[in-house]
């Protein structure tokens, strides 16, 4: 595939960026030009996807955060403040599963803490100090990776579906807010995507998963990537509040 410079002079931050969704967004906007400050919590994954995507040519620096701790946060922003001055487009891919195939009745509520603290509670610092970020600009683009579990409901993971359906609504307030400013704030719900991420969900939870989606098929990391440099491009300057989607059919509104 031929990349043209779309991102050039952008700078740009993924959290979860070591992996999955994260590295593949992190990937495409790098290989478009873009300058990117890589977020994760697993220092050595993280050392090793900046290495890969320094040796392609790609800057790139990582910055080991948890987003659930908003110190962490606000520090890893000041740092990307004083190397390049601005943040261009925030992409938030950090994220975890929680329990699968787990009724409600069942679901430990230490689980569900831990899953709000990095699904929502991260999300929300991470769209509150990129925004803060950005304003001194009046420009940017931020895009928070939902799921289709927060848009239609997955039974049995009910952690990370209340937490994903949280992030939506985040999106569509926080989008009205900053409409009249040159920051848009949108979302993606991808369907299964083939990630390291589904090890840690059960077979009975992604045959029910991939029965729902018509393609009969899992989303890729690839197809996800592509979607998201279009979000976050500065084509897509009359889209803010908006989920996209990517889900095979699943969702066809």
């Amino acid at each position: 595939m031929d990349y043209i410079d779309r991102f050039k002079n952008k700078i740009a931050v993924i959290t979860g960026g070591a992996e999955g969704i994260g590295k593949g967004i992190a990937l495409r906007l790098g290989r478009e030009g873009a300058t990117l400050a890589l977020f994760d919590i697993n220092n050595n994954l993280l050392a090793t996807t900046v290495a890969e995507m320094q040796k392609e040519g790609i800057t790139a620096r990582g910055f080991v955060v948890d987003i659930s701790n908003e110190e962490q946060i606000v520090a890893a922003l000041q740092e990307v403040d004083q190397a390049w001055g601005r943040l261009d487009i925030m992409v938030n891919a950090a994220g975890i599963v929680g329990p699968t195939n787990t009724k409600i009745v069942a679901f430990p509520t230490a689980a569900f803490d831990t899953v709000y603290a990095v699904n929502l509670k991260g999300a929300f610092l991470i769209t509150k100090y990129s925004l803060e970020m950005m304003s001194k600009t009046g420009k940017g683009r931020l895009l928070l990776i939902s799921s289709m579990a927060g848009k239609e409901g997955n039974p049995g993971m009910v952690g990370y579906t209340a937490t994903k359906a949280g992030v939506i609504g985040l999106i569509k307030g926080v989008a009205k807010e900053f409409a009249k400013t040159g920051i848009t704030v949108n979302g993606l719900a991808p369907a299964v995507i083939k990630t390291s991420m589904n090890d840690n969900t059960s077979a009975a939870q992604l045959e029910y998963m991939i029965g729902k989606i018509p393609m009969q098929r899992l989303g890729t990391i690839e197809e996800v990537a592509a979607i998201s440099a279009y979000i976050v491009s500065d084509e897509n300057s009359f889209s803010t509040g908006f989920i996209y989607d990517i889900s095979g059919g699943r969702a066809t509104y």
